[in-house]
């Protein structure tokens, strides 16, 4: 597409890290010019060395940056941006700043207000989904009515027709806030206590609700566009069970076992749900599967998802640049339009693992820090999308995302074993990641026999010991190179000692056990 085509002149990029750095890219390729917002600890940031132009908006705070809605906005205007594309997570899902954007003239790439704050809130969903015939997981419609506590027998009621176990849930956000569990009864009042508590200093509104817990259960979502003119596809479904407090690890498109008219029920089930709500632009219409076959209605995302990468891989459809075609009144394209055909027959098979500054050997903590070595995999099907070079900070203001490794092959198997071999290219220093955590799962069996759940971490992954088989690991190589060392002949370094297969790395264990990960590499061993 040339300058003269391109949907907008120039574009704000409302966030950070390597989303960001993706939009801002899709940018480059459409003629706009792109412009930045970046934060104190941010002032050395790629996506601000990528952009065209970049606005400082605050400290490191997100509170005080890239949360503030009147800077977000000033920034655009100051810059004479045309549209905002608000990538995910920070502002991307606040219906105030799509209304503060369309309030000023400028587009929001995204939703409308009036879908974002529709769909926001999960009990406005949930009744949507009862009015159009789209069955939800078991549970009210209704905030409970936490602050009455002449209702609790009421409650408890309506619990036990919900069935135990289940969740409190809020009902105006996500990521596992304001959630509780609730085994028995006795503890039901408390939950709904905590959970709304939570859920206000979180989201602003202490609104919760009541839906069965199902287990084991998939997380499946289906990857939706739309335009102005009532158009909604389904590009295709992803998997998302491998999660760790709610939180993503692992996904994959398509998911996998599911057959073509289960693939086509799931895909109109979603676009049903879109149409309903009016929505445009790209969306994620989200689903349980439970052991019997049915899908259960969760939530609508009404942003760009974090894992949309595989989507891409599979349908050959560029999201982002749809999403700005879109948001420039333009209808969905041919290519959108036949992808969805086919979406209930995919040719291919993508998976991406997120690789996080987190120790996954104590429950996946944050470990901020500055990276040091930095080696990326390459080859064919590999795709990364990041926005670390060697020597940055991680800060520890943001999420802990620093890179996406997604993997394209023919089928699964093929996806996999390409996996397997990407995760061991690949090389991070200076800081612990979940790099140990996804070499278990590429190597699972349970995972390439299609055995997921989003109890599936809890079941599979034990961090404590696998970082003590690490540590074994690196001191045996460390004692055979100490041995070889004193057999090596005068002057040769116990590195050049060590057995080589004619590669760039010492033979045996895959690299990892003589090369650079067992000079700790992935930290654990050193």
């Amino acid at each position: 597409m040339t300058t003269q085509e391109a949907p907008f002149r120039r574009v704000l990029i409302a966030n950070r890290g390597e989303i960001a750095v993706r939009i801002i890219r899709a940018c480059r390729e459409m003629g706009m010019e792109a412009v930045a917002v970046y934060s104190d600890a941010d002032a050395e940031a790629a996506h601000v060395r990528l952009a065209d132009r970049a606005v400082r908006i605050g400290p490191a705070a997100p509170s005080e940056s890239y949360l503030r809605i009147d800077a977000v906005i000033e920034a655009a205007r100051a810059t004479g941006s045309e549209a905002i594309h608000p990538g995910y997570g920070f502002l991307a899902e606040r219906a105030a700043f799509a209304r503060a954007a369309e309030e000023a003239g400028i587009v929001f790439v995204g939703p409308s207000s009036d879908a974002i704050e529709q769909l926001g809130d999960k009990l406005h969903a949930r009744r949507l989904a009862a009015r159009v015939g789209v069955p939800s997981v078991p549970g009210t419609l209704e905030p409970a009515p936490v602050d009455h506590p002449d209702r609790v027998a009421e409650l408890i009621a309506t619990a036990r027709e919900v069935g135990f176990p289940l969740l409190v849930k809020a009902a105006a956000g996500g990521g596992g806030r304001g959630m509780r569990r609730v085994v028995r009864e006795e503890d039901l009042a408390a939950a709904l206590v905590a959970g709304s508590r939570e859920s206000l200093s979180a989201f602003g509104d202490g609104s919760v609700y009541l839906e069965r817990e199902i287990l084991p259960a998939r997380h499946i979502e289906v990857q939706l566009l739309a335009d102005h003119h009532g158009r909604v596809v389904a590009l295709g479904e992803r998997d998302c069970s491998l999660q760790r407090r709610h939180q993503k690890l692992v996904e994959e498109a398509p998911a996998p076992g599911l057959t073509e008219e289960q693939r086509r029920h799931l895909h109109l089930l979603a676009v049903t749900m879109g149409a309903a709500a009016g929505l445009r632009n790209a969306a994620t219409c989200e689903f349980l599967h439970d052991p019997e076959g049915n899908f259960w209605f969760l939530e609508v995302n009404t942003r760009l998802q974090v894992e949309h990468g595989v989507t891409e891989m599979v349908s050959g459809i560029d999201i982002v640049r749809e999403q700005f075609r879109i948001a420039a009144g333009l209808g969905l394209s041919d290519e959108v339009l036949a992808a969805g055909e086919r979406a209930a027959l995919p040719a291919s098979h993508a998976i991406e693992v997120r690789i996080s500054a987190e120790d996954p050997a104590r429950a996946f903590a944050p470990t901020p820090g500055r990276v040091g070595r930095w080696v990326m995999p390459g080859g064919p099907g590999i795709r990364i999308d990041t926005h670390i070079e060697p020597g940055d900070r991680i800060p520890p203001d943001y999420d802990n995302l620093i890179a996406k490794l997604m993997v394209h092959a023919h089928d699964r198997d093929a996806a996999i074993d390409r996996l397997r071999r990407a995760l061991d290219e690949t090389e991070i220093g200076g800081v612990q990641t979940t790099l140990p955590f996804h070499r278990l799962v590429a190597s699972s069996t349970a995972f390439r026999e299609g055995r997921l759940s989003t109890g599936w971490v809890e079941e599979y992954w034990d961090g404590d010991a696998a970082r003590a088989a690490a540590v074994r690991r690196a001191l045996a190589a460390a004692g055979l190179a100490s041995v070889l060392a004193e057999a090596a002949p005068a002057g040769m370094r116990a590195s050049e000692a060590l057995p080589w297969d004619g590669g760039s790395r010492p033979a045996g264990h895959n690299g990892w056990r003589n090369g650079g990960r067992a000079q700790g590499v992935d930290r654990w061993p050193s």
